[in-house]
C-alpha cells in the first residue's frame, strides 16, 4: 500500500502502472460499463492486460451471480476471455445461503421476501429458500435494489415498513448507493437497505463491496501466488477505495464514473488534478493513482 501521505499519481492510462502490478481486481458499473454500453476503450484495456501477462477479475456490487452479469456484458461486446474470473455480491450472498457458517445467515430460515427485480431471484437458487410475495409469510428480506431504474426511496417506503413491522432480518446483496447507468444517477440497494436500518431501526447484513471479506474471494480467483501484487480499479469512493484498503491493496480511482459531473469531467476526460484531490481528501481516500477511464 501507498503511504497515506503520499499524493496519488494522475495518470492518463493504466499502461503507465499496469507494470508494477501481477493481477487486478476491477469493478465494473463506472469502470467497464454504464450499465447499458461498454465504455470506449475497456475492451482494449483488458487485451493489453491479458497480453502482459496480467491476471483480472472483475468485482462487482450486481446483486445477481456472475455468470448472469457475464452473460450481459458479452452483449455489450466484453468477451469473456478478455478476462480471468468475475464475483459479484450475488455471488457473495449466494455463498452464505448455501452455507450457513456465518451465524447471521444460519438463523435466517428458508422463506424470502424480495425487494428487487424478479431476475434477481436466482441468487436464491441451490440454497433450498422459498421466494414469498407477503413479508408476513417471510422469515428474512433480501434487498437488491429497486425494480424500476426510475423509482426514487418513497416507492418504497411503504413496503420496507411492512417489513419492519414483522422484524425481518435483511440480506443487502448490493451495498452500493447509487451507480450511473446510460449517463443518469440511480438508486441502488444500498440507499434502500439504509432506511431500513438506519430510519426503521432494522438489522441488515451488507455484503459485497466494501467488506474486504469480498475482495479475499475475488483474490483467490486470480490464482497467484502468495505475496502478489495486487491493485484494485474503482470508481466508488465509498465503495471501491475503501474496500481495496481494507483489503490492503493499492487503489486505482476511476474519475469518469460516479464522479465525473462532480469534477466538471465526462468520462474518459481528465479532471484538474487539484480537484481530485479536494474530492479524495473529502472522502478521506487514498489511491496510489488515478485514471480518467479505463484506458491504455
Amino acid at each position: 500500500m501507498t503511504d497515506a501521505a503520499q499524493a496519488p499519481l494522475h495518470l492518463d492510462g493504466l499502461s503507465q502502472i499496469a507494470r508494477n502490478y501481477d493481477g487486478f481486481v476491477i469493478d465494473l458499473w463506472g469502470v467497464i460499463h454504464d450499465g447499458v454500453t461498454a465504455y470506449s476503450g475497456a475492451s482494449d484495456t483488458l487485451l493489453a492486460l491479458k497480453r502482459m501477462g496480467k491476471r483480472t477479475v472483475l468485482l462487482s456490487n450486481a446483486p445477481r451471480l456472475g455468470r448472469l452479469v457475464s452473460d450481459l456484458m458479452t452483449t455489450m461486446g466484453i468477451d469473456r476471455d478478455l478476462y480471468d474470473a468475475i464475483m459479484t455480491s450475488g455471488d457473495a450472498v449466494n455463498l452464505e445461503l448455501l452455507g450457513r457458517k456465518d451465524p447471521f445467515f444460519a438463523e435466517l430460515g428458508d422463506t424470502c421476501y424480495l425487494i428487487g427485480p424478479d431476475r434477481d431471484v436466482n441468487v436464491l437458487e441451490g440454497t433450498g429458500v422459498t421466494p414469498v410475495r407477503d413479508p408476513k409469510q417471510a422469515s428474512f428480506a433480501l434487498c437488491s435494489g429497486p425494480r424500476n431504474f426510475s423509482d426514487g426511496l418513497d416507492v418504497y417506503r411503504s413496503e420496507l415498513e411492512a417489513c419492519a413491522t414483522e422484524t425481518l432480518p435483511m440480506i443487502c446483496s448490493n451495498p452500493d448507493m447509487e451507480v450511473m447507468r446510460n449517463g443518469q444517477r440511480v438508486i441502488c440497494a444500498g440507499a434502500l437497505a439504509a432506511v431500513y436500518q438506519q430510519d426503521l431501526g432494522q438489522t441488515v447484513v451488507f455484503r459485497g463491496k466494501p467488506d474486504p471479506a469480498i475482495y479475499r474471494l475475488a483474490i483467490e480467483k486470480l490464482g497467484l501466488r502468495t505475496g502478489a501484487r495486487v491493485a484494485a480499479i474503482g470508481d466508488g469512493l465509498h465503495t471501491d477505495m475503501p474496500g481495496a484498503k481494507a483489503a490492503g491493496l493499492d487503489g486505482v480511482f476511476v474519475t469518469g464514473g460516479l464522479n465525473a459531473a462532480p469534477l466538471g469531467v465526462a468520462h474518459g476526460e481528465k479532471a484538474e488534478p487539484e480537484a481530485i484531490d479536494a474530492l479524495l481528501a473529502d472522502h478521506k481516500a487514498t489511491p496510489v493513482a488515478t485514471i480518467p477511464g479505463f484506458l491504455w
